[in-house]
């Protein structure tokens, strides 16, 4: 009998696999629209005030690189945050993020009415957040993520928690993550001018 011919995944899909538990592949195979929060998880949670009242973020070029290929990927990308303003839509916009959802208290409620516009079942959505407010929306989706500088009764309910911290990468982990367990890591590696030249990260 001739035997069939296996496709191994790609080893970069392989490293990040070998590191999480069968059941966080699963949940994360299955993930069709994942939602970030921003304060804590895009930025490091710091705030900066000039002498003027303007608020300034630090975001990470990983992030934003991780983000643009997760929706490369065919997984379905949207913001909400607590705060308002347009440091956010800005950062939004450069990554081509069409749904962003500001100044959100029921983030719980928000992934909902996300899951709903993307035609998404919310056992096949995906939630990352770091604190309290993040709870709801992570106790509703599928797959829940956190960061390991959030408090440990928010890591505690989460699927997986990144090895980075929020800001300093831990988005393109969890969106390297959710590709990996899709199959679909390995074709963008394997394509650097998939996203077109000059691409904003």
């Amino acid at each position: 009998m001739m035997a069939t011919a296996t496709t191994l995944p790609h080893p970069a899909e392989a490293l990040i696999l070998a590191r999480v538990a069968p059941l966080v592949k699963e949940r994360a195979a299955a993930v069709r629209l994942m939602v970030f929060d921003v304060d804590g998880v895009l930025t490091d949670g710091s705030l900066y005030y000039g002498e003027n009242g303007e608020m300034f973020k630090r975001f990470h070029a990983l992030d934003g690189h991780g983000l643009r290929l997760l929706a490369e990927g065919g997984i379905g990308v949207a913001l909400v945050t607590g705060r308002s303003g347009p440091i956010v839509d800005r950062r939004a916009a450069e990554l081509g993020i069409a749904d962003v959802m500001q100044g959100v208290r029921d983030k719980g409620k928000a992934l909902a009415e996300l899951a709903q516009r993307h035609g998404v079942p919310l056992d096949q959505s995906g939630f990352m957040g770091d604190d309290i407010i993040d709870l709801p929306a992570m106790q509703r989706a599928g797959f829940a993520a956190s960061v390991p500088n959030a408090p440990v009764y928010v890591s505690q309910g989460a699927h997986w928690v990144s090895n980075q911290l929020g800001g300093s990468g831990a988005v393109r982990e969890c969106c390297d993550l959710l590709l990996a367990a899709q199959g679909r890591l390995g074709a963008l590696l394997s394509n650097p001018g998939l996203l077109g030249p000059g691409v904003i990260q």
